[in-house]
Order: structure tokens, then C-alpha cells, then sequence
């Protein structure tokens, strides 16, 4: 993306960077590579879109971009009218457990509930009073009624909405929710409305509080918590968005359980989870989970490790490292090229002497010089990852603007390498790589 960083956005992006985490905006300004990955997942998105639903693995080393691709994708989402709702899972969260971890993901992801207008979470009362408000709207420019008439119409779009949910598993709880919430709107009943939104959040600890308060003899549990978010999604998609984007990361975390009956229990709701999408019994909803290869592919530990998971997920006989099947559940992130490494590094320079106000003072050459240090590092062949790198560079370009009468041979030491394959030629990466920005 050419043009100047907003200060914001820079500064954001820097200190994000520099902490080793994935900055929750600017990422269309550090886009580099991963134009098949993204490609692949924004047909997805299109799918989900139409009525469909989607499930994907996206699987990469730590510090290898997975985040940041989880991120880029989730910000997409938001600009094109998504919902989207997502979550780490630790060992609290999970899919399934005896202590309510399913649950306790249900509320993160709830939590997490995020739109382009409120992309950092807690959007649900403001969808909930957008989509009122919107059916207002439409009664007014469709008919003069006044008063109660008024409220009559409104309340007949309403029950609508709710009507079309009762044929989904829960589906009358979560719409009698819905008309509760109208009514709380209406009668200005803040009270109830806090209410409903606990029990749409799981929040609510036993059917008897739901049922006091409510008058709903239910609520979200372990088992039934995918349930609501596929009624969220319906749901959803009748308030005028276009569906909901299902973000899970850290599957590490089941890999690590180690009761291996409680992993299986884990492993058999990503199953069902899968099963329901392939089948066609799930629409307008989409699933990318996040995990590292050794969790995926470990076959005593690992999601490998349960049998039906494993032939339904396992690469066939064809794809390889260079020709690799894209529309496969599992994208596998491959590091990122030492020129497409070169183009993001020069990337952040502009961006961090726009953040500080000077003019970059590196030259082609002294960034070919920092990535030559970096990928001649003992190990670094296996072990480097973008991360770390990004992490390096930041503290350079840091350094240099601080201490302006250093040089770069100076910080780095003046050992002299030679750049793997041949060198790069910085002119040339960069028209090679312009098509890689969006």
C-alpha cells in the first residue's frame, strides 16, 4: 500500500513489532508474500458470504506469520461486513472439558464479538441496537403508522428474524432472547436488557437464574456452545451482516493436555465442528484455527493422533513444499524468502522515519548487510523465523536513530557474508514483489 502511515498506525505498528506481538491494525502497510494463503481464504470468505461455511487449519512454526496472516484475514472480515469472533485457547479454554473450558471459549469469543465500527470486541449491544434501530428505519420509510401501530410493525419484522431462527438446534431459546431484548429496548429496561445480554454471553450459572430472570428454562453449556454460534451466525446474517468469521488460535494448547481421554474429547468437537461444515449443515459461518505443525501432525499427541481426524485432514500423494493444494483444510505457511523478508525491512524503515521524522538513512546495501548477519546466525537456516528478524531490525533502526553517529557495520559487527544463492539485488525485489501488497 503506498502513501504515508498515519502517526497512529506507526506507532502502533512499531511497538507492536518490537514487542514480538501482531499489531491489531496497520497490517495492509507490512503485507508481504502470502498472496496464495490469503487468496484461498478470501475465497472462503466469499463462500461464507453466499450461505456457505468454511474450515481451515492454518498451520506454521512459531514466529513463522501465522498470526499475522489470522489477523490480516480477521481485518478483511471486518471491512467487508463481517462479524467476527475469536480466541486463544489455553488451559482454560478449550473445546470440551470437565471444569466448563468449552464454555469458558464460548465467552472469550463472545467477548471478542468485533465489527468494522467496533473492531476491538464487546460489539454485541451495539448490533443489537444497531439491527433495532434498523428495523425502525425500515418502518418508517415503508409506512406513516405512529405510536403503537408503529411498535406493532416493528415487532412483526422482529418476530420475523426470531421466527426464522426456532427450526436451528436452540433455536426457540435464542429467539425468545431476541424478542426479550426488544422488549427491554422498547420499555427502556436496562435491567432486563443487561440480563439478556448475560445469558446471549454463557454468563448465566444455572437454568434456574436463566429462567427467574428470563423466563428461558436455558442455557449455554459445554455441549451446546457451537450450537449458538451457528444460531449466531443466522442470527447475524438476518441483522444485515454478511456472516461470522470464527478465529481459534494456540491448538498447542490440546497438544499439551495430557489426559489423553480429555484430548480425544477435544479432538472428537473439532470433528464434529468439521463434519457439520463439510456436510453442509452449518451457513454463513467460518473456521480458522491456528496451531503449529507438531500439533497437528504428532500421532500419539497431536490432532493426527485421532484416526478420524487424521484421514480426513492428511495431505494426498500429489502436494509438495512447491506445488501445494490450496484448497486443502490445512494451509501450511512456508517462511517467508529472504526477498520477501528484504521488501518487508525496508517496509518498516519507511515506516518508523515517518513515525520519528527523518529521512531513512539505510541504503539497499546496508539492508542486504543486516539480512546477510541475520540468516548467517548459527542455527538460523532452521530456526530464524520473520519474527525475529522484525524484532532485530526494530532495535537496529532504533539504535541508528538514537545514536545517529553509529553505523551499521559498527552495531553489527564488520564481519563480512555472502547472501545464500547468489546475493539479492534490491532493485529487482522490489518490481518482483510489488504485486504482493494489498
Amino acid at each position: 500500500m503506498a502513501g504515508k502511515v498515519p502517526t497512529r498506525i506507526a506507532n502502533i505498528l512499531i511497538n507492536a513489532l518490537k514487542g514480538g506481538v501482531v499489531p491489531r491494525a496497520g497490517l495492509e502497510y507490512i503485507t508481504v508474500g502470502r498472496t496464495q494463503e490469503i487468496a484461498a481464504i478470501l475465497h472462503d470468505i466469499e463462500m461464507i458470504e453466499e450461505g456457505g461455511a468454511s474450515f481451515r487449519f492454518i498451520v506454521g512454526k512459531y514466529g513463522s506469520g501465522k498470526s499475522f496472516l489470522l489477523q490480516t484475514i480477521r481485518n478483511y472480515a471486518t471491512a467487508r461486513g463481517f462479524v467476527v469472533v475469536d480466541a486463544d485457547l489455553s488451559p482454560e479454554r478449550r473445546f470440551a472439558g470437565t471444569k466448563g473450558q468449552g464454555l469458558a471459549t464460548y465467552k472469550e469469543l463472545i467477548q471478542n464479538l468485533s465489527t468494522k465500527s467496533k473492531p476491538d470486541g464487546g460489539a454485541l449491544p451495539l448490533i443489537l441496537e444497531k439491527w433495532i434501530s434498523g428495523i425502525q428505519t425500515s418502518v418508517k420509510t415503508q409506512s406513516s403508522a405512529q405510536g403503537e401501530d408503529f411498535d406493532i410493525l416493528v415487532e412483526k419484522q422482529i418476530y420475523a428474524v426470531a421466527g426464522s431462527l426456532e427450526g436451528m438446534v436452540n433455536g426457540f431459546e435464542f429467539a425468545r432472547a431476541v424478542v426479550l431484548y426488544w422488549q427491554a429496548y422498547k420499555q427502556d429496561d436496562n435491567t432486563l436488557k443487561s440480563n439478556v445480554l448475560r445469558w446471549f454471553r454463557g454468563e448465566y450459572p444455572s437454568r434456574k437464574e436463566a429462567k427467574e430472570d428470563l423466563g428461558i428454562n436455558f442455557i449455554v453449556t459445554d455441549e451446546t456452545w457451537y450450537d449458538f454460534l451457528k444460531l449466531f451466525a443466522a442470527f447475524l446474517v438476518g441483522a444485515g451482516y454478511k456472516g461470522m468469521l470464527v478465529i481459534i488460535d494456540e491448538l498447542v494448547n490440546l497438544y499439551k493436555i495430557p489426559n489423553s481421554i480429555t484430548r480425544a474429547n477435544n479432538y472428537e468437537k473439532i470433528l464434529t465442528m468439521y463434519n457439520d461444515v463439510l456436510q453442509g449443515k452449518a451457513r454463513h459461518i467460518g473456521f480458522l484455527m491456528g496451531g503449529t505443525p507438531q500439533c497437528i501432525e504428532d500421532k500419539y499427541k497431536g490432532i493426527f493422533s485421532y484416526e478420524a481426524l487424521r484421514s480426513r485432514l492428511a495431505e494426498g500423494h500429489f502436494s509438495t513444499a512447491d506445488t501445494r493444494d490450496f484448497s486443502a483444510p490445512i494451509i501450511r505457511l512456508q517462511m517467508l524468502t529472504q526477498e520477501e523478508m528484504y521488501i518487508l525491512v525496508e517496509k518498516l524503515q519507511n515506516i518508523h522515519a515517518g513515525l520519528y521524522n527523518y529521512t531513512p538513512a539505510l541504503s539497499q546495501e546496508d539492508l542486504v548487510y543486516f539480512l546477510t548477519v541475520e540468516y548467517n546466525r548459527v542455527g538460523a537456516s532452521t530456526h530464524i523465523t520473520p519474527r525475529e528478524i522484525i524484532r532485530d531490525f526494530i532495535e537496529l533502526i532504533n539504535i541508528l536513530y538514537q545514536n545517529p553517529q553509529k553505523t551499521v557495520s559498527e552495531i553489527l559487527g564488520d564481519n563480512s557474508f555472502e547472501m545464500a544463492k547468489g546475493g539479492i539485488d534490491g532493485e529487482e525485489i522490489r518490481e518482483e514483489f510489488q504485486e504482493f501488497e494489498i
